[in-house]
């Protein structure tokens, strides 16, 4: 249960900084996906940007722990 809490805590954090970050410079109603606007409200552009940067964020914690080196005992 801690390394998951020392993997989705950090990486909720930094996808905090990273949705206020990037939706301050790009407003939701101008991002094209595959050619198309998105057609989604801002609420959901933002919600689903910020599990996506979530997930990335989580990612990214989980291959550093995998590459930690075992604890010696």
């Amino acid at each position: 249960m801690l390394k998951w809490l020392l993997i989705l805590w950090p990486s909720f954090m930094v996808a905090v900084v990273a949705e206020f970050v990037f939706f301050t410079i790009i407003d939701p109603q101008q991002l094209y996906l595959f050619g198309e606007p998105v057609a989604y409200s801002k609420i959901a552009t933002w919600s689903i940007g910020f599990f996506a940067l979530w997930a990335l964020g989580a990612a990214s914690s989980l291959l550093t722990v995998f590459l930690l080196p075992p604890a010696k005992r």
